[in-house]
């Protein structure tokens, strides 16, 4: 017998109080409760929420590893209806941070235990450290990350002021601290208030200032553009945090055994001689990075074809562009860095054959449905005398299976159409051309002839009917006979392109 769900419901909550150490604040109770605590995650959700139901055994356990440093805590917004909408929740769970009482701005950290816990540590105490001696100095900024430490003149310093909004709203990202005493950064060269940013003590290095200095008025534009454009140095360590950030510019990247924990000579061997090329290279809008070969090993088959067993412990290099160009290092990289030095000028003369990953051309390929790969794109869907109807698809994919047999009925009945293309392309197998956006299956574009730069998302439905409604108003060549029924009980239509508008 099915339980009536408000009753599972009812089970869930009773049962998830038990010995929680999660919060549970409501109507009465919230201002005075989130007041008491300099830090508050909040959690509001609705008990029939599957998506608050998966998140409940992580929060109670990120609850739990916290409860010595910062509480976490949530609100039932079907009881508790007039907090949730006095702090904007429209949807759940919605999850806010506190500071005193007041909202702090939403959580957009994971939903993980660990993840949680990690990101919420940061939340917790000041955003910058106050320090008092050089001695707090040295030991903030010996670090596994960047430290950002701001020296002002004294405590009512407007400056000061400042830099700890910045602090406030970016400490999700760095690092800060700040002294009153100009003199702690006296062996820096501080000599009245300003910045310093600490690069990472693992990443200090010969060819780039391990301190830069920002000496400008404080602003939040302007000290974030500092930071952005400083953290990372000539040659930063990438990693799977913050690739994104990373990958934002074109970006050469080295991969080999990099472990700044065990063996930091040895990671910083291959670096070094990776920017010392770097150096001729810095002023020609490439970035450069260096990566756990391991970390990234799945990424490097996927993306570049190179497999666990290629270079041996011989670094491997690749660029790869903000437009999605790939390309790879064939030479095996010497010790002097002079095959580096060549694959950069090749690069920057455009001498580089760019690497496309692509299944084998097929054998024939004279279905209704064109079979299109990487390597045959240009030559079918880029073909400037025809309009392309291409599906991006996942072989898994079962919203792709289900539209495989519509799109095979589509592809016969404009067979006849020479100016008409209808072609897919198993998009887990070959690389998606940089102007296509494809982040689910099926995607499907148009692409017009003679506008082949431009392709159009179809977003249309997925019948017959729905395809041939759509090519009938956006199709730019006119059309032969063109068969389709819409039903059994329904004549065959038959008649152009250009005539049914």
């Amino acid at each position: 017998m099915r339980l009536p769900r408000f009753i599972i419901c009812l089970v869930l909550t009773v049962w998830s109080a038990e010995g929680s150490d999660v919060l549970e604040l409501g109507d009465s109770d919230f201002d005075r409760s989130a007041a008491m605590h300099e830090t508050l995650l909040v959690e509001f959700f609705a008990p029939w929420c599957g998506h608050c139901q998966r998140l409940a055994p992580e929060y109670e356990a990120a609850a739990t590893k916290l409860k010595e440093t910062l509480p976490l805590a949530k609100v039932d917004c079907t009881v508790n209806s007039e907090t949730c909408e006095r702090f904007g929740v429209n949807g759940y769970p919605t999850l806010k941070i506190f500071r005193n009482g007041e909202e702090a701005g939403s959580y957009d950290g994971p939903r993980i235990a660990d993840g949680i816990v990690s990101y919420m540590k940061k939340q917790a105490g000041p955003s910058s450290v106050f320090l008092l001696s050089e001695a707090d100095l040295d030991s903030f900024v010996d670090n596994y990350e960047a430290s950002v430490v701001g020296f002002f003149s004294g405590e009512d310093s407007t400056q000061l002021a400042e830099f700890l909004k910045v602090s406030s709203a970016l400490r999700d990202s760095y690092r800060f601290a700040h002294s009153t005493d100009v003199g702690t950064g006296l062996k820096y060269g501080v000599d009245g208030e300003c910045v310093l940013l600490f690069r990472p003590p693992r990443l200090n290095s010969k060819f780039e200032e391990n301190v830069v200095k920002y000496t400008e008025s404080i602003s939040y534009s302007s000290l974030r553009t500092f930071i952005r454009d400083n953290v990372f140095g000539l040659c930063p360590h990438l990693s799977t945090e913050n690739r994104d950030i990373l990958r934002g510019s074109d970006l050469l990247t080295t991969y080999y055994d990099v472990d700044y924990l065990r063996n930091l000579k040895g990671t910083n061997y291959w670096r070094n001689r990776i920017m010392k090329v770097a150096t001729q290279f810095q002023d020609r809008g490439l970035s450069f990075a260096v990566a756990d070969r391991q970390e990234f090993q799945d990424e490097l088959e996927e993306e570049f074809g190179l497999g666990s067993s290629e270079g041996g412990d011989i670094p491997l290099v690749t660029i790869r562009t903000r437009e999605g160009h790939k390309y790879s290092m064939q030479e095996e990289f010497t010790r002097d860095g002079k095959s580096l030095e060549r694959f950069l000028e090749d690069y920057f003369a455009k001498r580089l054959k760019r690497y496309v990953k692509s299944e084998p051309v097929p054998e024939s390929n004279d279905d209704p449905v064109k079979v299109v790969v990487s390597d045959t794109f240009d030559e079918i869907v880029n073909d400037p005398e025809k309009d392309v109807l291409v599906e991006f698809y996942a072989p898994w994919c079962g919203h792709c299976k289900n539209l495989e047999p519509v799109y095979k009925e589509l592809g016969e009945k404009l067979s006849g159409d020479p100016n008409i293309v209808i072609a897919k392309m198993d998009a887990t197998a070959n690389d998606v051309p940089p102007n296509y956006d494809v982040q689910g299956f099926p995607t499907i574009y148009f692409v017009p002839s003679g506008q082949k730069d431009q392709p159009q998302r179809y977003e249309g439905g997925r019948e017959v009917s729905d395809f041939i409604t759509f090519l009938k108003k956006d199709a730019t060549n006119p059309g032969v006979m063109l068969h389709y029924s819409k039903s059994d009980e329904e004549a065959n239509l038959s008649t152009s392109l250009m005539d049914l508008g």
